[in-house]
C-alpha cells in the first residue's frame, strides 16, 4: 500500500435484522481514495450507500446481523479498534459525517457556533474559547459570516445551515470527510455554490471527500472518481473522465442515459422495473431481471473484472 493512499475499504459487510428478514445493505464493497481525491459513490434510492457510509463510520444501529471487513485509513485498520478507541482517536478526529440533512443535525436550542466549537472541545481537549475562535476561522473558510456564531439553526438558510454543517464536519481537520446527500433539499443556485466550495476545500485542505449521492449531474462537479452502487454492491469502479463520457456496465448506462442533456437532442432514457429489495435479492448478476443485455450466464453472479481502480462487475467483461 502506498502511503499516499488515505482510505481503502476491503470487503465490507453491514446486513441488518429486521422482522421480514436480514437487509444486505452492503455486501460486499471495497474501493480506495487517495488524499485531495474525491470518489463520489451514485445510485438508487435504497441500494445501500448511506448504509456504507455508516458503516465506514461505525454509526450502527442494534439490530446488526452482519459487520466485517477491513476499513484501513492512513494504512491502520481502524476495523480492529474497539469502539471506545475508535470514538476518541478516528470519529471526528481523523473522519467525520456531514449528514444528509443538516437541520436535523443541528441542536434547534443551541447557537451554531458552540455546535461547530464542540467537536474541537470534546476530541481535542482545547478550552471553550480556543474553540470558538477556531470555529470562527472555519465558518470564515466556508463562507459564513462570523456573526452567525450566535444564531440558531432555524434562523438560517438551507444552504447556511448546510454550510455549518460542513464547519462542523471541517473544524478537526480530519483526513477523511463523508458527505451524505449535502445538497438533496437546497435550489439549485445553492446546490451549485456548495459545490464550488467543496473544490476549493479540496484544493486547499489535505482532505479526502466520499461523496454519497444520487445526483449524477452535480457530482460530476467534484468527482475524481466513480463508485457506481446497484442492490448492495459496487458494480462499477471507474475514474470520473471515463465514466462520464464512457460509463462500463449496463446499469451505469442507464443511469448517465436518464440524465438530461443541455447541448444534445437527446431525451432522456428510464431504467424498467424495480431495483431488488434487500431481503430478497435475486440469484446471479443482480441487475439481471432490468438488463437489456441479459443472457444465460447472468443467472451466476459476477465477479469485479479488471484491476485497479477501473472494474466492473458484469459478464460481458469477463
Amino acid at each position: 500500500m502506498t502511503e499516499d493512499r488515505l482510505l481503502r475499504v476491503q470487503d465490507l459487510v453491514l446486513h441488518f435484522r429486521t422482522t421480514q428478514g436480514v437487509v444486505q445493505a452492503v455486501d460486499g464493497v471495497s474501493f480506495e481514495l487517495e488524499r485531495h481525491e474525491a470518489v463520489v459513490i451514485i445510485g438508487e434510492s435504497g441500494c445501500g450507500k448511506s448504509s456504507l457510509a455508516r458503516a465506514i463510520l461505525r454509526l450502527l444501529p442494534r439490530n446488526v446481523h452482519a459487520y466485517s471487513g477491513k476499513v484501513y485509513l492512513n494504512g491502520t485498520d481502524v476495523m480492529s479498534l474497539d469502539e471506545e478507541q475508535f470514538r476518541r482517536e478516528v470519529r471526528w478526529v481523523k473522519m467525520s459525517l456531514v449528514p444528509q440533512a443538516a437541520m436535523n443535525a443541528l441542536n434547534p436550542v443551541l447557537r451554531v457556533g458552540d455546535q461547530v466549537a464542540e467537536p474541537t472541545m470534546v476530541h481535542l481537549k482545547v478550552d471553550k474559547q480556543q474553540a470558538l475562535q477556531q470555529a470562527r476561522k472555519m465558518f470564515e473558510h466556508v463562507g459564513v459570516p462570523v456573526d452567525f456564531l450566535n444564531r440558531y439553526a432555524f434562523e438560517l438558510s438551507g444552504g447556511m445551515r448546510q454550510r455549518v454543517a460542513l464547519a462542523m464536519a471541517l473544524v478537526t481537520a480530519p483526513d477523511l470527510v463523508i458527505l451524505d446527500e449535502p445538497t438533496s433539499a437546497l435550489d439549485v443556485l445553492t446546490q451549485a455554490n456548495i459545490f464550488n466550495l467543496l473544490k476549493r476545500l479540496k484544493r486547499e485542505l489535505a482532505t479526502g471527500f466520499v461523496l454519497i449521492t444520487h445526483d449524477i449531474a452535480t457530482s460530476s462537479e467534484l468527482a475524481d472518481h466513480v463508485a457506481v452502487m446497484y442492490a448492495g454492491q459496487i458494480v462499477e469502479l471507474n475514474d470520473a473522465a471515463r465514466f462520464f463520457s464512457e460509463p462500463l456496465h449496463p446499469y451505469s448506462q442507464k443511469l448517465m442515459a436518464s440524465v438530461p442533456r443541455l447541448r444534445a437532442d437527446i431525451e432522456p432514457d428510464f431504467i424498467t422495473g424495480q431495483p431488488p429489495s434487500l431481503i430478497n435479492l435475486p440469484a446471479g448478476c443482480r441487475f439481471a431481471p432490468r438488463c437489456p443485455s441479459r443472457f444465460a450466464k447472468c443467472d451466476q453472479d459476477p465477479p469485479l473484472f479488471g484491476q485497479g481502480r477501473r472494474q466492473v462487475r458484469c459478464w460481458l467483461y469477463e
